[in-house]
C-alpha cells in the first residue's frame, strides 16, 4: 500500500485502464475499417480491392475467397509488399481537463508499415487445386508525442498478425468451383499510455504503464466461384472468427510494479463476407465490383482478468459496429505486355463518435486506387498499386459516462486522418508455359 492509493484498488483501476488500452488498440487499423489491413493483393489494391472475390487480385485473391486457387493452371506464386503510411493528429478542445489540456495536440500519430503478403496456388489434378496464402490480416503502428494532452488514453500502439491459410480447390465442373482450408493466425500487441499516480502531480512528468500480450488462434476460410458465361465471374468468400486467448503481462512502474502481472483477454476477431463481380467488357476491357461485411459488432463486450481475478471493471463495451465497404474498379489490357487499372471504394467504418478513442482515429473513407502490370516475360509478371484514403474527420470524447475512462480525467478533441498505401509484387509462373497441342496429322488415303 502506497500514499493513500491501496494496493488493490490501484491494480483493480489501472487494469480498467490499461483494459480500455488492450482493447482499443486492438482495433484500429491501417488499411480497412477498425483493425483489419486489406492490402493483401497489389493487383486488386489497383480497383479499390473491387471483384478481389471474383478473382480480380489474382492468386492473392484467395485471401477474400479461397475458391479462386481454381482460376490458374499448372504452379503460381504471387509475393506482395505494401508501405502503410498512416497520418493522423488529434488535436484537444474545450471540454479537456485542464491540467492536461495544456500538454497540446499529439503530434504526428501515425507511423509507416511494411506489410508483406503472397500466394501460391498448384495445380493437383484437371479438377483439384492446393494452395496457401500468407499475411498481415490485423495492424496498428501508431506514437503520438509521450507528453501531450490524450496521455492516460495513449502513448503508443504496436499490433502485429500473421496468418497462415492452406486451402483445397475443387472444380466440379466448367461453371463452379468451391475451396475451404483452416486459418492459423498469430497476434501480438504492446501499448504504453501515462500512468497517473499520486507521487507525480505535474501531468508533463508522469511515468509510462506497458501491456503486452500475444495468441495463436485458428479459423477457417470458404469459397465458391461461379463463371455462367464467358467473362462472367461471380464469387462469394468468407474467413471465419478466430478466437484469441490473449496471455501477457501489465507492466507498471515503481513504486507500484509488483502490482503488475499477468493479464488474460478474450478476443474473437470479426467474420468477413466478400462477394465479387467481374464482368468482361471487351475482350481488353473488364469491369469489377465489390462487397464486404465485416461483424466488428462481435467485440461488443470482453472481459479482462488479470492473475485469475476480475478487474472492477469486469467487462468492457466497445459498442463497434459492422464494416461495410462498396467498391466499383475498372482494368483495361493496353497491350499484351500492360495492364491498367484504377478504383474507387467507400467505406463504412465500424468506428464513430460513440466509440471513437485516441488509439483509434477512425472514421468513414473513401479510397481511390491506380495500378499497372507488367508481363514482363512468358513466367513473370510485375505489379504496382497506389492508394489514397480520405478519412472522415472525427470527434473523440473520453471520461465519464463514456466507454473509455481513465480516472474521470477527461478528453476531448478532433481527430484528421489519411493514408496513403505504395504496393509493388510479382507473379511468377514454374515450369513451361502451356503450349497448344499440335493438329493430328490426317492421312487420304
Amino acid at each position: 500500500m502506497t500514499g493513500t492509493i491501496r494496493s488493490r484498488s490501484l491494480r483493480r483501476w489501472m487494469l480498467s485502464g490499461v483494459s480500455v488500452a488492450l482493447l482499443a488498440a486492438s482495433v484500429a487499423d491501417a488499411g480497412a475499417g477498425a483493425f483489419g489491413i486489406r492490402e493483401q493483393s497489389v493487383e486488386a489494391q489497383g480497383l479499390s480491392f473491387a471483384g478481389a472475390a471474383s478473382g480480380s487480385g489474382g492468386v492473392s485473391s484467395m485471401f477474400w475467397n479461397p475458391a479462386t486457387v481454381t482460376m490458374r493452371p499448372g504452379w503460381v506464386t504471387e509475393q506482395n509488399l505494401s508501405v502503410i503510411n498512416l497520418s493522423a493528429r488529434i488535436t484537444p478542445e474545450a471540454g479537456t481537463n485542464a491540467a492536461f489540456s495544456r500538454l497540446g495536440e499529439s503530434g504526428e500519430l501515425g507511423q509507416t508499415a511494411i506489410v508483406p503478403a503472397g500466394a501460391t496456388s498448384y495445380q493437383l489434378s484437371d479438377r483439384v487445386w492446393i494452395g496457401i496464402s500468407t499475411g498481415a490480416p490485423f495492424g496498428l503502428v501508431t506514437k503520438p508525442r509521450a507528453t501531450w494532452s490524450g496521455e492516460l488514453y495513449g502513448r503508443s500502439s504496436r499490433i502485429f498478425s500473421l496468418a497462415f491459410n492452406p486451402v483445397i480447390g475443387f472444380k466440379v465442373n466448367e461453371w463452379l468451383s468451391v475451396a475451404a482450408g483452416p486459418n492459423i493466425e498469430y497476434f501480438k500487441l504492446v501499448l504504453r499510455q501515462a500512468f497517473l499516480s499520486p507521487l507525480t502531480l505535474n501531468p508533463a512528468a508522469l511515468p509510462s504503464s506497458g501491456l503486452k500480450g500475444d495468441s495463436w488462434g485458428v479459423g477457417f476460410t470458404a469459397g465458391a466461384l461461379i463463371t455462367p458465361f464467358a467473362g462472367t465471374s461471380v464469387g462469394v468468400g468468407f474467413r471465419s472468427s478466430v478466437h484469441h486467448d490473449i496471455g501477457g503481462q501489465l507492466i507498471l512502474p515503481a513504486p507500484y510494479d509488483t502490482l503488475g502481472g499477468n493479464i488474460k483477454a478474450k478476443l474473437n476477431t470479426p467474420e468477413k463476407l466478400s462477394v465479387g463481380i467481374t464482368q468482361a467488357i471487351t475482350p481488353e476491357a473488364r469491369v469489377n465490383f465489390g462487397f464486404e461485411w465485416d461483424n466488428w459488432s462481435r467485440l461488443g463486450t470482453i472481459a479482462i482478468v488479470s492473475n485469475g481475478a476480475r478487474a472492477t471493471a469486469p467487462a468492457l463495451t466497445l459498442n463497434y459496429m459492422d464494416g461495410y465497404t462498396y467498391s466499383i474498379g475498372g482494368e483495361y489490357d493496353w497491350s499484351q505486355a500492360l495492364t491498367v487499372r484504377v478504383g474507387v471504394a467507400y467505406e463504412v467504418s465500424p468506428i464513430d463518435f460513440s466509440n471513437r478513442s485516441v488509439r483509434l482515429p477512425d472514421g468513414n473513407r473513401v479510397n481511390l486506387s491506380v495500378g499497372a502490370s507488367y508481363r514482363w516475360s512468358e513466367k513473370l509478371t510485375l505489379n504496382f498499386a497506389y492508394s489514397h484514403f480520405f478519412v472522415e474527420r472525427g470527434r473523440i470524447l473520453a471520461g465519464v459516462g463514456r466507454d473509455y475512462n481513465v480516472q474521470n480525467v477527461a478528453f476531448a478533441g478532433v481527430a484528421d486522418s489519411s493514408a496513403d498505401i505504395v504496393s509493388v509484387g510479382f507473379r511468377y509462373v514454374f515450369g513451361e508455359p502451356a503450349v497448344a497441342a499440335p493438329a493430328p496429322l490426317v492421312r487420304k488415303f
